[in-house]
């Protein structure tokens, strides 16, 4: 290990070893793809960068050196197609391997890359593209995404080029794939004949390894993402190059990754910034492993075994995910390798952080932050979590409170989420909504980066979750956070996943309402809506309780497992909508 990232970092810490200080200096000509992962290539071939399997038992251990010799392979192939520095590039992968290889290659080459999900439908997608102007998609054979490309390709006069890409089993009924395994079976599938399209393996296969640096600037636009909010179209947050670096205190200071000391292992889909925050940038800056699992469908006991069998040591995924798979049961899996526990994507309610601690020994260390930022809010290496505190401000950033005036909220007083950017805006915060000069005004004015969220602070400095600013219930003047009835409805025993929203109500402005899913055993009766509403009304402010309670099987989630309110309060308002026009 050559320590990589001191070059670009300096930290100071307190008496127990917590980060108190961190700033970035890097050269203009700084790049991801030539600086970190070639280098690393050059001086230490051999360090494993990612471990890869899917569930057909394909198995791929990539070293470094692989990692420089494919995506060199890739950005040969890329730029004999005419994609160059400033071309927007949309990757559609899923989590197969080549996603790094991709995004290694882009970052090469300066073009823009734009990670999606593998679910957009042709709406979806047709905005994308055109919003984004993209030039080029790179796309799985999996699914029905390419078919969604070729349905929307004529109303999307930008795109030029389509290439698609056979990623092997993806978490499909397939034939056994293992024998797939190792070095010599890279990129050996080749994906279906498709008119118009561009086989990615087989070109790839036949490329160079050998690739001339090409002169970029780590100001130039990087990456892009699409950030879908309650209203309007998703906004495209463009990142520069320097966001790479903004995930080393991720990686070090929340993850707890050490180069030579097992895996990673961050639970996204590639489609999504988690992917990136916990796959890729900061990880392999610290110069360690990665653990990724191509799966179709999340499966507790799968993850489980894997965390065995592989020896992961730092895991990362959402507060769901840790619970299906407490519920899976963990006593019967070998979890003594594993050393760190984070989580992200939704706010951790208490009793899971000791339901966890109880079933592994581990505290889960929580951390916030958004497609537009990196890590802001977090639980840092060598500090003690307070079960449901997101933690404290980051040191890369300075982080307050302030209420609706604008003006710093005190202590215990809920506020929004704010990131100074007086002095210029920090590595990792977005430099805009692209092509959106308007929005992008909105988020960044008077000096500070508004984030939409809401928390309040307590008198130890740490930072506690309310919702967002459109998920915040307003009801009989009372201002509710979602999350603060989520906690308590969590702890009763029947409740096993729930989420809390607000209906329109004429007398109150808006009513309460949690839609439950139940544990077995439970059955939902109109005895058991009153006990929770009695529940809740003994546990916090009488105020709160739920005053609607509907009990369904599956709450709607992201790929990631986040719950999805607005699918939830969309329906609310469709279904209002209908009783209006007496068709219910």
């Amino acid at each position: 290990m050559q320590n990589i990232h001191k070059t670009y970092v300096q930290e100071l810490y307190d008496a127990d070893g917590v980060l108190s200080d961190f700033s970035l200096t890097y050269p203009d000509r700084f790049n991801f793809g030539y600086d970190v992962v070639d280098r690393i290539a050059d001086t230490d071939p051999n360090r494993e960068a990612m471990i890869w399997i899917n569930p057909e038992q394909e198995e791929h251990i990539f070293s470094f050196e692989d990692m420089k010799i494919w995506s060199n392979k890739t950005a040969n192939f890329l730029e004999s197609l005419g994609i160059g520095k400033g071309d927007a590039v949309m990757v559609i992968v899923r989590r197969h391997y080549q996603f790094w290889f991709i995004a290694t290659a882009l970052h090469k080459l300066g073009a823009v890359m734009i990670p999606a999900t593998f679910m957009l439908k042709e709406h979806d997608l047709e905005y994308r593209v055109n919003a984004s102007s993209t030039k080029a998609i790179i796309c799985t054979s999996s699914g029905d995404i390419a078919n969604t490309v070729d349905n929307v390709e004529q109303n999307c006069p930008s795109l030029e080029i389509k290439i698609l890409l056979n990623g092997g089993g993806a978490g499909l009924v397939m034939d056994d794939q293992s024998h797939l395994s190792g070095p010599e079976n890279i990129c050996v599938l080749d994906a279906p004949e498709r008119e118009g399209w561009i086989d990615f393996n087989k070109e790839v296969r036949s490329s160079s390894d050998i690739f001339n640096r090409v002169a970029t600037s780590v100001h130039d636009p990087f990456l892009m993402y699409f950030s879908s909010g309650t209203t309007g179209n998703p906004k495209m947050v463009l990142h520069s190059g320097t966001y790479p670096l903004a995930h080393i205190v991720t990686a070090k200071h929340w993850h707890n990754v050490h180069s030579d000391e097992g895996a990673h292992f961050t639970i996204a889909d590639t489609g999504w910034g988690k992917s990136v925050w916990g796959k890729l940038y900061g990880q392999w800056l610290m110069e360690a492993s990665v653990f990724t699992y191509d799966f179709d469908r999340f499966n507790a006991a799968d993850i489980l075994s894997l965390l065995e069998k592989y020896g992961i040591t730092s895991l990362c995924c959402p507060p769901t995910m840790y619970r299906l798979m407490a519920a899976a049961g963990i006593d019967n899996y070998d979890l003594s390798k594993l050393k760190y526990s984070t989580t992200a994507g939704e706010a951790l309610n208490p009793d899971l952080f000791e339901l966890w601690k109880e079933a592994t020994g581990l505290e889960m260390f929580e951390g916030f932050g958004q497609t537009e930022t990196t890590l802001s809010i977090f639980n840092p290496v060598n500090s003690k979590p307070r079960p449901g505190s997101m933690g404290k401000p980051s040191p890369a950033l300075t982080v307050d409170l302030h209420s609706e005036d604008g003006r710093p909220c005190n202590r215990g007083q809920t506020g929004e989420i704010v990131i100074d950017v007086r002095a210029g805006k920090p590595e990792g915060i977005m430099t805009c909504y692209y092509r959106e000069e308007e929005r992008t005004e909105e988020a960044i004015r008077d000096g500070f980066y508004h984030t939409g969220d809401l928390a309040w602070v307590d008198e130890d400095g740490y930072y506690w979750y309310v919702g967002r600013n459109d998920d915040v219930i307003k009801s009989s003047g009372y201002r509710i956070g979602p999350f603060e009835v989520e906690s308590v409805l969590m702890e009763h025993d029947a409740v096993r996943e729930c989420a809390v929203t607000g209906v329109p109500d004429e007398i109150r402005g808006f009513a309460v309402k949690a839609t439950v899913v139940l544990n077995e055993g439970f059955e939902p009766t109109e005895e058991l809506t009153k006990e929770l509403q009695t529940w809740v009304k003994k546990q916090t402010a009488p105020y709160k309780y739920p005053r609607i309670i509907n009990f369904i099987d599956e709450l709607p989630k992201t790929v990631n497992g986040k719950i999805r309110r607005s699918e939830i309060r969309k329906a609310d308002e469709e279904a209002a909508a209908k009783i209006a026009e007496g068709l219910l």
